[in-house]
Order: C-alpha cells, then structure tokens, then sequence
C-alpha cells in the first residue's frame, strides 16, 4: 500500500516522537542487545594510517660564470643538489606528522615539518633559505672587502682626480655583490576540547653578504662595498578564546636586530683636502627592536559580522654612535630613540536582504616619534647646511575610512561600489595634512552561457592644508616644488576584464586597465602620469593528453615633469616612458608511452624599457634602459616503475640588459671611484636530474 505524507502528518510524528522520547522511547533508550555493531561499519570512513607521500632528490649542472643566473636557476653552484619530500603519517591514536621539503638545498629551498594531534596539539619546524645575486664582475681596489674595515694596497698613490690614481687598474679585483638569508624557526599550538587555543613560534634569520655604499670626503666620493652580517630574531605568541558566533584573541609579535658591523671604516683613495682625511667613516645599520601587543575579536549574529583589533607597540634603538674620526663632543652617547606605534581597526559587514550587503570600516595608526631631541655640530662644507642641526622627531597620523555595498539585480548580473576616504598627518613636513576621497562602482555580468565580465570605474582626488616650504629645507628646494605624494591629485581610472568558454576545452581571459593622474596645481615636479595595460590569458585543451597556456601582458607608464634651472619658474620638461612586455606559453603532453612519459615546455620572455627625454629648446635624449630576458624550461618525467619517477629538466636564460649607470669605468667621473661595468650579457644552460620515490 503507498501512500503520501502531507505537512499534517509530518507534524504529528514529529510530536509522537517527542512524547516518546520523553517517556523513555528515545533512540539512547533503545534496546540494542542483538544488534550486531560490526556489520554496520563504515568501510568508507577508515582513515588510512602509516606513512604515505614522495621523496625526491635531484643534482643539477649550471654552466654560466655570470652569477646574475643564479637567480633564475637558484644556485651559484656549478654542482646543485636538492631534497624534495611530501611525507604523511597517521597513526592509530591520532598522531600525525608531515615533512614537506622544496629545493632544499638550493638558494631558494624551503622545509616545513609538523607533528602533533590533530585538534589537540602541533610542533612545527621550518626552514627557508633566500638569495638575490647582483655581480660578480664589479671591481675595486680595496682590501678586506666584506669586512668592516676597507683598506688601500700599500703603493696606493692618491690624487686629485680618478684619471691621476696611477695605481688604479693594476689594484682592481672582481669581487661579489649579493644578498643571502637563512631561516630556521620552531613552533608550538595548543587547543583545548573548550574554547582555548594557545601558540607560540620563534624564528631566527641570517643575512649575509655585501652591498653597494658610497665613501665621501666634501665632494669626492668611492664606491665601497657595505658588509651585511645581520641577525633579526622574531617571537610570535598569542591566547584565543572562542565560542559559537565569537572569538578574542591577545597577541604579541617582537623583533629584535642586531648587526655585527656598527660602523665601516675605509681608506680616502683621493689627496686629501678637506680636513686632511685620510680616513673615513660610517655608521651601519644599528641595533634595534620592535614590540607589538593587540587585541582582535570578532562576533557575527544574524548575518551581520563585526571584527576589531586594538594594537599598541613601540620600536627603540639606543646604540652607542659612532664617533670614530669626528672631532666634536657629541651631546649624548645614544640617541636612546623611541617610537611609539597605537592602531585601531573596526570592520563591519551585513546583508540586509538576499539582494544586498553594506560594509565600512575604519583604520587608526599613530607613530609618535619620542626620541629626545639633542644639539648637534654637523660639519659645515656648503652654504647650505649650518653649525648646528637637531634631529627632527617626524611623526604620522593616518585616518582611513571605506563604506560599501553590492547589490544582486537578479541572477547573473551584480552592482557594487563604494566610497574610500584617507587623512594623512604629518609633522615637520611641506604639507602637514593630506586628504583624499574615492568613490567607485563596479558592475558584473555573468548570466549569458560561458561568459564572465565586469567593469569597473573609480575617481579620486587629493588635497590638504597650505603647502608651505620645509624650514629644513627651504634654502634648498625651490618654493614651487610639490612633492608628488603630498601634491594635489586627481586620478582617473576604469579597468574591465572578460573570459569567455566558448568550447569546453578553450577558455579566453582578458583584461584592459586605464589611470590618469592628473596633478592640478605642480609647476614644479611629477604633472601628469597615465598607466595603461591589457593582458590575455588563454587555456586550451587539444585533448585529455595535451595542453596548452599561453599568456601575455603589456604595461606602460607615461609620466610628465617639469623643473627649473633658475631657482624659479619652469624651464625644462621631461618626458618619461617605461614599457613591460611579458609573454610566455606553457605546453605538456601527458601519458605517452604506456602512460610512463609526460613531456612540458615552459617558455617566458619579458622586455622592460624606459626612456627620458628632456626639453629646454631643444630635446635630449638620456639614452634608452632595457632589460630583456628569455627562460625556458624544458622538462620529461618518465615513470620508471610504479613507484619510481625519473624527470630531467633542460633550463636556458638569455640575458641583456643595458644601464647607462652600471656601464661606468672605474675613472670615468673625475670625482667618483667606481665598480665599473654592471652589465649583463649572457646565456647560461642548467641541467637539473632528479628521482622521485612514492613511498
């Protein structure tokens, strides 16, 4: 016999099965003493346990001597081993653990272990190491270099100008010019079956190398080579309380740096005159820490959802200064600075209806500089600067408030915009007080088959308070000069993106953007600036074996300035353009071979140039900067046996670039010592072969 149950009927069984329960008919009070529990188990629902993942390890060859190419390959070696792993382990009490290793063992590899309980406890361990690489073909006559102490060759012959140091190119060396990091950190997260969770993590960096610094006596100058021997140790700590529809939390992030080197001491390459120096100094980077307490909560009731943070910090710094070749007292051994840091952030989100949500939120931060302002005797070596300078404590406050909301039309079309607002306050400065306001609307369209697009559109204008010449600086800086961040502005901008299916095995993504930024009121300074870009982005699928992406972007960036060589009105005019072209495609071709060889090819060019042409009567051009480069990876993986892969990678760079300022002879500049050629030209070749085992 069928029959149907209508909403009557529903709700008498519902309370029948109440007063059931009540009455001792509930399911806990069933009688189960012949039900045979192993029948009913859930085989879906086992978790695998034991150890399940990959391991892989790979050597690879790298034939270029310009270490530029490090870069892209992530190893200055000409041998680069490497360690890559993605292990799991379950055991049957619930104990995990996870290793997950990326090239390590190159400049760039990265490891990241975490054991623990899952929803109790979890102890991680990380790794990461970093590198950028500059040159390996600069020169100089120094000794010592990476050190704090740079000294000349004992036949050292001073002169008056670079082309008269009779010694100079018989004392050049090539020597390095790059930057690298080491971090290993440790943490620990603790969770209770209530509504406390706890974590602790600690991590240390390394940084080492050598950067580009300039040495200076009156107006000669060297190029010397900084050492970089920096140690930053950060703590992160923080409690959670949380409940159904709410959560706090207190935490704490501290950092303290240290550097090794408080000050570089090097050799005067020129005769000495001012002063008669044979000697000079500077000061490095000093030691320094940062503390920072705040507070986060969140609630959300009803569809509304509110959040805060409140952060309070201070950074400090009371290095002893460096005093080595100044012949002054100095009125204190340490700045003793201090900077006090006070944030506030209110976010709120509702949906009033199905068809609509409002947002706004607002943003406090306050860096107050507290550093006791102290006399100083500078040296005098111009008109411009005086006897007596005093350190300037700057302070900035920042305002930002934003109110928004999206309206659904009906499915597949939606409305949204805003209105964005920010207040800049600044001390000591040309302009203490900036205002800016933005209002932007956005419209979306996706309700025709296999199409997605929208468009946007903004407009924003900037002012503030009179703009006034800095007394700091007004015997230098022409009255009519409007720093472009704290100028008038008014900026335009309208961007659009589609894609489009037209296939289920090809997908077309395209993208346009438009800016202007119009400086209403600058005679002197940045006028006018417009960005302009478009991108396309295309995936097809010629069938379930092989692929094809292919991309390409076009950025480029015109901006006006004018200036003034007679401390008055304008007199010339600038014009800049920076062009960025990135086009690449990516191709694999799956399954080949009884599905044990995968094919790919992964290909990238990008052109960077810019271009400065000046007007006062006639036009200058200042030369053209560019940098081009092609990268290609071409890559096969052959599975072996079912559980051992081998890949082996074939990558190519073709590198060119052309700067006027790396492109300079150590003697070029009558008053300047320099590295000489920067430059790169090169196209380097890495073979990379590495196995890969499934555990």
């Amino acid at each position: 016999m069928k029959f149907k149950l209508n909403i009557i009927t529903l709700a008498l069984v519902a309370n029948a099965g109440f007063a059931m329960a009540a009455d001792g008919y509930g399911v806990g009070n069933a009688n189960t003493d012949k039900v045979k529990f192993d029948k009913w188990v859930c085989k879906g629902c086992a978790v695998e346990t034991g150890v399940t993942g990959s391991v892989g390890v790979g050597v690879g060859y790298n034939s270029e001597d310009d270490i530029h190419s490090a870069n892209a390959f992530g190893s200055d070696n000409e041998i680069a081993p490497k360690l890559d792993a993605d292990v799991n382990y379950i055991g049957e009490s619930g104990y995990r653990a996870k290793v997950e290793a990326t090239d390590l063992g190159l400049d760039n590899g990265r490891l990241d272990v975490n054991v623990g309980k899952l929803g109790q406890y979890n102890f991680n361990l990380n790794y990461r190491s970093l590198a950028t690489y500059s040159s390996n073909t600069v020169m100089s006559p120094y000794q010592g270099i990476g050190g704090s102490d740079l000294t000349l060759p004992d036949n050292w012959v001073t002169a008056g100008s670079t082309d008269g140091m009779s010694e100079l190119y018989s004392s050049l060396n090539p020597f390095e010019l790059s930057l690298k990091r080491e971090r290993a950190g440790l943490g620990f997260e603790y969770q209770t079956e209530s509504m406390l969770t706890t974590y602790v993590n600690y991590q240390r960096e390394e940084k080492t190398g050598t950067k580009t610094a300039s040495g200076s006596f009156f107006n000669q100058s060297m190029m010397i080579a900084e050492p970089v021997d920096y140690t930053t140790d950060t703590i992160n700590a923080g409690i959670k309380f949380s409940g159904k529809n709410w959560f706090t939390s207190l935490n704490y992030d501290g950092s303290i740096f240290k550097n090794d080197n408080a000050e570089l001491s090097y050799d005067n390459a020129f005769n000495p005159t001012f002063g008669a120096q044979t000697r000079g100094y500077m000061a490095l980077d000093p030691d320094n820490e940062s503390h920072i307490v705040s507070l986060l909560g969140q609630y959300t009731e009803n569809g509304t959802a509110v959040s805060g943070r409140l952060m309070f910090g201070q950074m400090s710094q009371d290095q002893d200064v460096v005093t080595s070749g100044y012949g002054y007292s100095v009125p204190t051994e340490s700045v003793d600075a201090k900077v006090d840091l006070t944030g506030m952030t209110l976010k709120a989100v509702s949906r009033v209806n199905r068809s609509v949500r409002v947002s706004g939120s607002y943003d406090y931060s306050d860096r107050e500089n507290n550093t006791n302002i102290e006399e100083w005797t500078q040296i005098s070596i111009n008109d411009v600067n005086g006897q007596v300078a005093y350190n300037t404590p700057y302070d900035q406050t920042t305002h930002r408030a934003k109110i928004g909301a999206d309206y659904r039309i009906n499915r597949g079309m939606k409305l949204d915009g805003g209105v964005d607002y920010k207040r800049d306050e600044r001390s000591y400065s040309e302009r203490e007080v900036t205002e800016e306001s933005t209002i932007w609307a956005r419209y979306r369209l996706n309700s025709f088959e296999n199409w997605d697009m929208w468009v946007k559109g903004s407009f924003g204008s900037r002012d503030g308070s009179d703009y006034q010449a800095s007394e700091w600086t007004s015997s230098e800086n022409n009255d009519l000069l409007r720093k472009y961040y704290l100028a008038d502005r008014d900026r335009s901008m309208v961007e659009a993106r589609v894609s489009h299916t037209p296939i289920d095995a090809l997908t077309i993504d395209l993208g346009v953007r438009y800016a202007l930024d119009d400086y209403t009121d600058t005679e002197i300074g940045l006028t006018e600036s417009k960005d302009t870009s478009y991108d396309v982005n295309v995936n097809y699928m010629f069938n379930k074996d092989v692929m094809l992406n292919a991309f390409y972007n076009h950025q480029v960036i015109e901006s006006q300035q004018s200036g003034s060589s007679t401390f008055s009105g304008p007199t010339w005019q600038a014009d800049i353009e920076d062009t960025v072209d990135v086009v690449g495609a990516n191709l694999s071709y799956n399954n080949l071979m009884d599905s044990r060889l995968r094919l790919g090819l992964d290909y990238t060019y990008s052109e960077s140039d810019s271009n400065t042409q000046v007007r006062q009567g006639v036009t200058g051009d200042y030369g053209d900067y560019f940098a081009k480069v092609h990268n290609v990876n071409l890559y096969g993986q052959y599975q072996a046996t079912e559980k051992m892969a081998l890949r082996l990678d074939y990558k190519i760079e073709k590198y060119l670039d052309n700067d006027a300022a790396n492109d300079i002879a150590p003697d070029n500049i009558w008053n300047v010592m320099t590295f000489g050629s920067n430059s790169h030209d090169y196209t380097a070749h890495m073979i990379m072969l590495s196995v890969n085992y499934k555990l």
